[in-house]
């Protein structure tokens, strides 16, 4: 006999997250739990791009961006867990949208969230990695900006218009 598949073995919605130093926004959090909660099961990784210096970078010295995108990363994954979600996380490569296509490759996603600070001060946004990413990826992109000076965050929709305005970003790191 062959084997069928069980139809009450629910294919869990997968969100991959990518986020630097705005990993620990409360917003991020937020928003990858509401995301996840109309799934019945749901998969979560976070990227967390080695972002480096050009110095460090062309001298082949990693382990200090490494070293610090871990921590972001072990914090985000802390943060997601004690909102109730499990996520699984990994360090990326430096450029953004290479840590995307290389997460994609081992873990097919159902949507994508980046996290950015806002226009201004984001060398991502600078570089256009949200429009980038929405024309490069077939899965949805969801864009949190968190801007923590300001005590600000909010989800952004193309063009970095403001979708949904939460606030004072109060416990976010």
């Amino acid at each position: 006999m062959d084997a069928q598949p069980r139809d009450d073995q629910p294919t869990p919605r997968r969100i991959l997250v990518v986020a630097n130093e705005t990993a620990e926004g409360p917003i991020l959090h937020d928003a990858i739990r509401f995301r996840a909660g109309g799934a019945r099961a749901v998969e979560v990784l976070v990227v967390a791009p080695a972002l480096n210096s050009r110095l460090r970078h062309w001298t082949s010295d990693e382990d200090e961006a490494r070293r610090a995108a871990e921590l972001r990363l072990a914090a985000c994954i802390e943060r997601l867990a004690q909102a109730g979600v499990e996520a699984t996380g990994l360090v990326g490569d430096a450029q953004p949208l290479q840590a995307i296509d290389d997460a994609l490759g081992v873990f097919p996603a159902d949507e994508i969230v980046i996290a950015t600070h806002p226009d201004g001060r984001s060398h991502w946004l600078s570089r256009g990695v949200v429009a980038r990413a929405r024309s490069r990826f077939r899965q949805p992109i969801l864009h949190v900006v968190v801007d923590v000076e300001r005590g600000r965050e909010y989800l952004a929709g193309p063009g970095g218009a403001m979708l949904a305005y939460v606030g004072r970003a109060t416990d976010a790191a």
